[in-house]
């Protein structure tokens, strides 16, 4: 099973990310909002990422977020639907709370079980 972030899992250029907001499927939680698109032509889950300085001013701390959700991002793209997703920090987290930032990550970007 190959856990890289390639291009191919990424969301590169503006209309990309314009396409997946014009749909107005988001969900959110305290850290972590998601909005997500309908099926994409890749076949595979794609992502990308919104981190303003507005949450974070420092851009250590800003990278670091993004680290976090692109590493639970590779982890777990196999378990996702083939949708572009944009996942926007909504509040810092930092280590001592970046486990229940990855909890609202699966919460809620994995398909529910039935």
């Amino acid at each position: 099973m190959n856990n890289s972030f390639g291009k191919a899992y990424r969301l590169l250029k503006t209309e990309e990310f314009s396409s997946v907001f014009a749909l107005k499927k988001q969900r959110s939680r305290t850290f972590i909002q998601v909005s997500q698109s309908a099926s994409n032509a890749f076949g595979h889950a794609r992502l990308g990422l919104v981190v303003s300085k507005k949450t974070a001013k420092r851009a250590n701390k800003r990278n670091y977020m993004k680290r976090v959700i692109r590493d639970w991002f590779r982890c777990h793209k196999h378990e996702l639907p083939p949708h572009d997703f944009v996942v926007r920090v909504r509040q810092m987290f930092d280590r001592s709370t970046a486990a229940q930032a990855r909890a609202e990550l699966a919460e809620l970007m994995l398909p529910k079980a039935k």
